[in-house]
């Protein structure tokens, strides 16, 4: 009988030993982010730890008991075919939970055209796509900001820039509209830099850290209720 007592405690043991190595249903995941882009994407003037995308992923790091891992392929200057070409360097893979793109301003800024932006626009839309393993409610369209608000836009005709900029956010709205894909309005805020100086960074072309931020907190519960909480 005794040995009988031994043997099952020796089994209940032995159950605790496994169980324990299973992963608790309250364990942190890891979920991936993909910031695709341009000089606004990695935070020029500014730095990149200032940049909407970086504060997007530490704030869901702090309001969440999960971890972020953070890619971005942007850099300062791209055009759409710029960041195609980086996307082909870079060479991601397709398993991120969430992937935003925010491009086109070079594209106006250099006088390219629309059709030619609508073609390359599109084929970056399908390609974030892909890399949200093919779910179109991963991926989400940022506008693209209005720079002639800024210092440097005076040398230019502001209202022009801003109708150019209108005409290449309606191109990429109805393309985010034709794929299904969540479209994201900070033009406007954008284009408070005319009356707000403290919105615009110091190079005098760029965006401020406090105009970014305010991006990141516009979109914030769409964004954790995507990546965190689908």
């Amino acid at each position: 009988m005794r040995g009988l007592i031994l043997s099952w405690i020796l089994l209940v043991l032995m159950a605790c030993a496994k169980e324990s190595n299973l992963p608790s249903p309250d364990s942190n995941q890891t979920y991936r982010y993909l910031a695709l882009g341009d000089s606004y994407t990695i935070g020029t003037a500014i730095g990149q730890d200032s940049s909407y995308s970086a504060l997007l992923a530490d704030s869901l790091r702090k309001s969440s008991q999960d971890s972020i891992f953070y890619q971005v392929i942007a850099t300062n200057g791209w055009t759409t075919a710029d960041l195609q070409a980086g996307i082909v360097e870079a060479a991601p893979d397709s398993n991120f939970d969430l992937v935003s793109i925010l491009i086109g301003v070079n594209n106006q800024y250099q006088g390219r055209s629309i059709t030619e932006y609508r073609r390359e626009f599109k084929d970056l839309a399908l390609q974030a796509i892909a890399f949200a393993d093919g779910d179109p409610r991963k991926v989400m369209v940022f506008s693209i900001p209005d720079w002639g608000v800024s210092p440097a836009g005076s040398g230019r005709n502001r209202t022009q820039t801003s109708i150019e900029i209108n005409a290449f956010n309606a191109a990429q709205k109805a393309i985010a509209d034709s794929l299904n894909l969540d479209f994201f309005d900070i033009t406007t805020s954008s284009r408070k830099g005319l009356q707000d100086p403290s919105l615009i960074a110091s190079d005098g072309l760029h965006f401020s850290a406090k105009m970014h931020l305010e991006w990141m907190r516009a979109n914030y519960a769409a964004w954790y209720q995507k990546l965190i909480r689908p």
